[in-house]
């Protein structure tokens, strides 16, 4: 473990799920949520994806958030294949719901990661435009946006994607999330950049656990976050020791996340897949102990 920079912060985190498709995976997702919510995270996203089944499966995993637990959920919100007024009229459904956070998303392309994005001809066209759209209906709403800490991979460079962040907080943005990454040098030297830029408000690491080597790798080559050597070698030969597979993935996550933090980083923003014990069991050794006041469904 590298030698501590600065005093270690207080670890805080968030986790991020997304709305099931069938009633398997609705019970799936609410078994995380029941196992992770006494962690008391500081607020939950969840994720929204273009088309209308998605966003209304968002919609009523959102509800049922506000509904039955004590969480705050973040509602993700894209630009893909909407108006502006039908992207309006969503956060205003949200908002009477009880909503007061958004992670604001250009989106991707309706080919998913990696495919081509065009804008609809009458929509927000970034995630800057959709931030301040946001902030139009409801000032006192919070918005959180994306940070590339090996750019975006329709970028041209780091700098223009820190222009676009840039943007994005001047419209409003208070918290940018990243995307996944390993290396946390280069999350280090892009938060400099970052701040180098006159931007301040807190960049957060998103977190990856490592469920499936082999399919994080393919989404890594979709992206544009690269594999170092070093994490390819930790799970060489473990592809049908699904036990020894996970003892890793842990030991990896909670190596990445205390160096991070001896760094000065204090949120996390872990990407659950809407699996619970692998993210428990790395913030259990990250420090974090269950509230058992916390209500979850």
């Amino acid at each position: 473990m590298p030698q501590s920079k600065t005093a270690r912060q207080a670890i805080r985190v968030s986790f991020e799920f997304f709305p099931p498709k069938t009633p398997a995976m609705e019970e799936g997702l609410w078994n995380a949520i029941t196992r992770l919510a006494p962690l008391r995270p500081d607020f939950v996203s969840v994720t929204y994806g273009a088309g209308g089944s998605t966003r209304e499966r968002t919609h009523q995993t959102v509800a049922r958030l506000l509904r039955e637990t004590d969480l705050k959920p973040a509602a993700h919100l894209t630009c893909v294949d909407a108006s502006r007024a039908e992207v309006d009229e969503v956060v205003r459904q949200y908002r009477d719901t009880g909503v007061r956070h958004f992670v604001a998303l250009r989106g991707d392309g309706q080919g998913g990661a990696g495919s081509a994005y065009q804008a609809h001809p009458d929509g927000y066209r970034n995630g800057a435009e959709l931030t301040a759209g946001i902030k139009r209906i409801d000032p006192s709403i919070e918005v959180s946006v994306s940070a590339y800490p090996e750019k975006h991979p329709e970028s041209p460079d780091v700098a223009t994607d820190i222009e676009m962040l840039r943007r994005k907080v001047d419209a409003g943005a208070t918290r940018a999330i990243t995307q996944f990454f390993f290396d946390n040098d280069q999350y280090e030297r892009y938060a400099e950049r970052v701040r180098a830029a006159g931007i301040f408000v807190p960049i957060v690491p998103g977190i990856v656990p490592i469920h499936d080597f082999t399919k994080i790798s393919r989404f890594s080559a979709q992206t544009g976050a690269s594999i170092p050597t070093w994490l390819a070698r930790r799970f060489e030969g473990l592809e049908n020791d699904a036990q020894t597979r996970s003892h890793v993935a842990a030991a990896v996550c909670a190596e990445q996340v205390l160096d991070l933090a001896d760094r000065g980083v204090g949120d996390f923003h872990f990407y659950t897949m809407n699996r619970a014990d692998l993210v428990y069991s790395i913030c259990h050794i990250l420090g974090l102990r269950e509230d058992s006041t916390a209500v979850a469904a």
